[in-house]
């Protein structure tokens, strides 16, 4: 379908796509991965016409309908509605429909029934008939409420037009879809979604993703675009990235190869080049130099040095980290944000906030940082709590105007000497070229690392990270995902990348609009739950269906005698499900007990400790007791549940 041959990209001075040679087949399913700044975009631009080459040829073949998300999505008119914006993903399918109205009311000639016909097709063949219901799946399965779908499109926020732009996108059923950093703008729930709307596409699809869950479960070829050029894989992610430490090993193999077969060539050169004997030996080994400069073999561009994302050791703190009670917020005094919240996070926790955009999650960050106070209700830090906060919005904790040596310089403790603060600022990857340079001017790779600087020298015992990957590619995001599972203090997270919470949450914060759910495990551990809540809704549901009376009144009525008949071999046959119910309940109520008792005798060693008290060791502890007791309280639920109506059957 897409036939890329050697095809180079300069802007200005700066090579940006060198050579590049690979092909797309029909049906694929393609992840383009590669740092920050390699090209990955240049290529989409590419297939779009958005951009020419300096060299090399784009063959598209069979003239696909492609699907692309536009990067500032605007309305056709100021009064065009979100359903109305999102309809019009089809080019031409509009005109289309208007043809078809206008030639509704006068059929009367063999040449207009005939138009008809072939508009009626081709419409049907985009989807036509059916676009309106999709648009409104796609809708609601990005977040959107089916109130909002009325409201005009320009009311709506850039991140919020992103996504009725991706609606559209994946509504208009194209052959080719291309999709760039697609979970940027989504809260993890839509990522969700949108991962199992994509499994169900049936064209060809060339994703640009950080996101490795959406990459693991939806490619299964990667381009990997990178020192200038793109290298394909024929292999998902994970054979990527086992099959890329190979090659890289390799490669780096051969350049030291050809770095040592330079020096030596070099070496020559310079020592002879001025001897009449020797000048034709020197002139011909400086060409052989100036041939392996235009060959030069270049390393991949990666995070090769661990240390760049680092966390300091937490300092002490009591059990309860923060605790708040019924709080709310309104930004202006009428409409809350939130209200009723109330949860508890203690030491040695790793949680999770997870729930759609505009519910809170960032405004309650910044509650628990203690950059806002909320409007009603209490919340409090624990003893001795220090808050490291690692905002969405760089510009709130790092002044973009300010350096990187003053933004790392302001958070450094008091006694740090210069040399001991200069080289941790290295060891974040600032070097001496960078450290004058304005916050604002770093790319968002470099700012998440500065912020990881700043949060190293306070040394903070609770992180408060609010999208901490949106800026980090996928070594970067590896690297984070390391240093927050080593990292023995307390985490609250904000998260879309589904493999970075499930890979470092011990647990959920679940916010809807009816409040806060608090989930003991991890993000597995979640979706079952709200898995199984779901699957438990439609069988209620469908057993709501089946009981209904008949419309009709249809049916015989049965006799006393058949009745109770009918009742004695329905009670019969349910007799060894009661008795295995019964035994359920007895043994969940006496398990819970038991564990009662356990958590009396763990909490006691936690609230009046010796001095040997391990009190990780004992948080874990209480911890482990309070998800076993949360397991057979919804074992002893679900067995109740059931024994109380087959006995309100009998």
């Amino acid at each position: 379908m897409l036939d890329f041959k050697g095809i180079s990209v300069h802007y200005g001075h700066q090579d940006v796509l060198t050579d590049v040679t690979f092909r797309v087949n029909k049906g694929e399913r393609v992840g383009v991965v590669g740092p920050n700044g390699s090209g990955k975009s240049t290529l989409f631009k590419i297939v779009l016409g958005e951009m020419s080459t300096d060299k090399g040829e784009l063959v598209i073949e069979g003239s696909p309908r492609i699907g692309f998300t536009r990067q500032n999505p605007e309305p056709d008119s100021e009064g065009e509605t979100l359903l109305e914006y999102s309809l019009r993903g089809i080019p031409g399918l509009s005109d289309m429909e208007e043809e078809m109205r206008e030639l509704e009311a006068d059929l009367s000639s063999p040449q207009k029934m005939k138009r008809y016909g072939e508009l009626q097709t081709a419409f049907e063949h985009l989807g036509g008939y059916d676009i309106e219901t999709r648009v409104k799946v796609a809708l609601g399965g990005l977040g959107f409420a089916t109130e909002e779908f009325s409201k005009p499109f320009a009311s709506f926020s850039g991140g919020w037009r992103m996504r009725a732009e991706l609606s559209r996108v994946l509504a208009s059923r194209p052959d080719l879809l291309l999709l760039d950093e697609p979970s940027n703008y989504l809260d993890l729930p839509a990522v969700d979604w949108l991962q199992k709307f994509l499994k169900a596409y049936d064209g060809t699809l060339m994703l640009i993703s950080h996101d490795r869950y959406l990459l693991r479960t939806l490619t299964s070829i990667t381009v990997e675009v990178d020192a200038g050029t793109a290298t394909r894989y024929e292999g998902g992610l994970d054979w990527y990235l086992k099959e890329r430490e190979v090659r890289y090993e390799h490669l780096k193999a051969a350049k030291e190869n050809q770095d040592r077969h330079r020096e030596q060539l070099q070496r020559f050169v310079d020592r002879f080049r001025a001897q009449a004997t020797k000048a034709a030996q020197a002139q011909s080994r400086q060409k052989i130099i100036d041939k392996l400069d235009e060959e030069r073999i270049i390393l991949p561009r990666r995070y090769t040095n661990s240390g760049r994302l680092r966390l300091a050791e937490p300092p002490p703190s009591g059990i309860e980290m923060f605790r708040c009670e019924e709080i709310a917020y309104s930004y202006d005094g009428v409409k809350k944000v939130f209200s009723g919240v109330s949860f508890q996070i203690t030491r040695g926790d790793k949680v999770a906030l997870i729930g759609y955009n505009g519910l809170g999650k960032t405004t309650l960050m910044r509650i628990i940082a203690g950059t806002i106070s909320p409007t009603e209700g209490k919340a409090v830090l624990g003893h001795n709590v220090v808050p490291g906060y690692l905002s969405q919005d760089f510009a709130e904790t790092i002044p973009p105007d300010v350096s990187v040596y003053r933004n790392a310089k302001n958070a450094i403790p008091p006694g740090m000497n210069e040399k001991n603060f200069r080289n941790l600022v290295g060891a974040f990857g600032f070097d001496e070229n960078d450290i004058e340079k304005p916050a604002g001017v770093l790319s968002g790779g470099e700012k998440v690392r500065l912020a990881f600087l700043r949060l190293f020298l306070s040394a903070p015992n609770f992180l408060l990270l609010d999208e901490p990957t949106t800026h980090l590619d996928l070594d970067g995001r590896r690297l984070l995902c390391d240093a927050i599972a080593k990292y023995r203090g307390t985490v609250l997270m904000v998260s879309h990348d589904i493999d970075f919470v499930r890979d470092t949450a011990t647990g959920i914060l679940e916010i809807t609009r009816e409040g806060v759910r608090s989930f003991p495990g991890g993000y597995d551990y979640y979706r079952e739950k709200r898995d199984a809540e779901a699957a438990n809704a439609e069988r209620a549901s469908a057993g709501a269906d089946r009981g209904a009376p008949s419309r009709d009144g249809g049916g015989a009525a049965l006799s006393k005698k058949e009745l109770r008949r009918q009742r004695a071999a329905e009670r019969a046959k349910s007799a060894p499900r009661l008795r295995e119910l019964r035994k359920a309940v007895a043994d969940a109520e006496a398990k819970i007990d038991e564990l009662q008792k356990a958590l009396e005798e763990a909490s006691a060693e936690l609230f009046n400790p010796t001095p040997s008290t391990d009190f990780a060791e004992a948080n874990r502890k209480v911890r482990t007791i309070q998800f076993e007791i949360d397991r057979y309280t919804e074992e002893w639920e679900k067995a109740a549940t059931e024994l109380e109506e087959l006995e309100a059957g009998d």
